[in-house]
C-alpha cells in the first residue's frame, strides 16, 4: 500500500522479539543467536522471573519490621532471574527444537532455524546455569536448598505441552518459584506468608501464559501441542479472569498474614485493577493483542512490588 512502509525484516529475529532491541543492531553477529537463546530480546520473561523474587523480599521486609527489602538480595535475584531464565529458556529450546520448527512464530528460533548447533546450545545452557549456581550460594542454606528444589518444575515442563492438556500450570510451578526464596532468604523458613504468595503467583502465571499462548492457538492444533488456551477454546476470557482473581485473593492473604498496612493494599488493589484491564481488553485469537497483554505484566508486577516496598518504609515512619 502506497505511504506504508513495512518494519525491515532482521535475520534471525523471531516474530515475538522486542522490535528494535539492540540484539539486532548491536550484539556481534555471532552472538546473536545464543542472546536469542536465552531470550534477551525478550526480556519480559526475565521480568516475570524475577518479579516473584522482589514480592517475597517485599512482604519479608513488611513482616520483619524493616524499611526497605534486602537491595543485596535485589540485585542477586536480578542476576540470578537473567541467568535462570535463559538457562530454562534453552533447554525448553533443545526440548522443543521439533515441535518449534512446526510453529510459525518458533520456527525462527536458533535451533530448528539451524543457527546454532544442539551440542552448542548445551554448552550454553551449562554456563548460565553454573552463573545462577553462584548467585544462588550467596543465600542461607535452606534458600540454596529451595533453590535447587525449584529445577524439579524446570526440568519437566518442556514435555507437559505433550501430555497434559494445561500445562501452564507446571511452568506456573517453576516461575512462582520465586516468591518463596524472598522470605526463605530473609527468615530461613518458608512459612504462610509465602505459600500463600506462591499459590497466588501461580494463579497469576497460568494467567498471563494463557494470554501469551492465544497467539499459537491455530498453530498448536495443527501441530498437536497442547495449551490451556486450547484447553479454555472459548472460554478463555472468563479462565484468565479465574485465574486472576485467584491471585489478588491469595497475594491480599498473604499480605494480611505479613502484615502489611494501607499503603500495601493499595498496591494489590492497582495489580489488581491492572489484571482486569487485561481480561476486559483480551479477544480470542487476537495474537498481536494477546502479546501486548502479555507484556503488560511487567508493569502489573512492578506496581504490586512497589506498593509492598513502600508499605515497609511506610510502617517504618515512627507513629504510622
Amino acid at each position: 500500500m502506497a505511504g506504508v512502509t513495512e518494519p525491515p525484516v532482521v535475520e534471525g529475529r523471531v516474530a515475538d522479539a522486542v522490535a528494535g532491541h539492540w540484539v539486532d543492531g548491536w550484539a556481534p553477529r555471532a552472538a546473536r543467536p545464543y542472546l536469542r537463546l536465552a531470550r534477551i530480546d525478550r526480556p519480559v520473561g526475565w521480568w516475570l522471573l524475577l518479579l516473584p523474587c522482589w514480592w517475597s523480599s517485599a512482604l519479608a521486609a513488611v513482616a520483619a519490621h524493616r524499611p526497605y527489602p534486602d537491595p543485596l538480595h535485589l540485585l542477586l535475584f536480578l542476576v540470578g532471574a537473567i541467568a535462570m531464565r535463559g538457562a530454562g529458556s534453552t533447554y525448553n529450546d533443545i526440548a522443543d527444537r521439533d515441535l518449534d520448527a512446526r510453529v510459525e512464530r518458533t520456527r525462527g528460533r536458533p535451533l530448528p532455524s539451524g543457527q546454532l548447533r544442539t551440542r552448542d546450545a548445551a554448552f550454553f545452557l551449562v554456563a548460565q546455569a553454573l552463573v545462577g549456581l553462584l548467585v544462588l550460594l550467596q543465600f542461607n542454606g535452606t534458600a540454596i536448598a529451595v533453590g535447587i528444589a525449584s529445577l524439579v518444575p524446570v526440568a519437566i515442563y518442556p514435555f507437559m505441552k505433550r501430555v497434559m492438556p494445561m500445562p501452564q500450570l507446571v511452568l506456573g510451578l517453576a516461575f512462582a518459584w520465586g516468591a518463596l526464596m524472598g522470605w526463605v532468604a530473609v527468615f530461613g523458613t518458608i512459612e504462610a506468608p509465602a505459600v500463600l504468595l506462591y499459590a497466588g503467583t501461580i494463579a497469576w502465571v497460568i494467567g498471563y501464559d494463557t494470554i501469551y499462548a492465544v497467539q499459537d492457538i491455530e498453530d498448536d492444533e495443527i501441530a498437536g501441542i497442547r495449551s490451556s488456551a486450547r484447553f479454555f477454546g472459548d472460554r478463555v476470557r472468563p479462565a484468565v479472569g479465574l485465574c486472576y482473581g485467584l491471585a489478588v485473593i491469595l497475594v491480599g492473604a498473604a499480605g494480611w498474614q505479613a502484615g502489611i498496612g494501607p499503603v500495601g493494599t493499595l498496591g494489590i488493589a492497582l495489580f489488581a485493577a491492572h489484571l482486569a484491564r487485561q481480561v476486559s481488553q483480551l479477544r480470542d485469537r487476537d495474537g498481536r493483542g494477546a502479546l501486548s497483554l502479555f507484556r503488560s505484566n511487567r508493569d502489573a508486577g512492578l506496581v504490586l512490588f512497589v506498593g509492598l516496598a513502600a508499605d515497609a518504609a511506610w510502617q517504618g515512619i515512627p507513629g504510622a
